[in-house]
């Protein structure tokens, strides 16, 4: 279950420092998370997709990964992505 094209160009767009930014740690995050969002609804109508929990629990440790290096080296960046994006609430 990929993205649309085109709601990854506005999560990009939503998320990039500059113009041809697309692969800064809080454009990856948010990616994960919009990806992580739709696996989760996708489960509550399809309980038994082990395959697919697999790709949601590695797409998560990678997002958690991502967020602990970007906590690491730049603190207020990691705030900022936090809020914007409704994590660790």
């Amino acid at each position: 279950m990929a993205l649309a094209t085109e709601r990854k160009q506005q999560i990009i767009a939503g998320n990039r420092a500059h113009k041809s930014d697309t692969g800064s740690p809080e454009v990856q995050i948010a990616i994960l998370t919009e990806r992580v969002t739709q696996l989760t609804e996708h489960f509550k109508t399809h309980q038994k997709d082990h395959a697919s929990r697999r790709g949601l629990l590695i797409m998560v440790a990678k997002r958690r990964r991502l967020l602990t290096y970007l906590k690491n080296t730049s603190p207020e960046r990691y705030k900022n992505v936090i809020l914007k994006l409704g994590i660790r609430r």
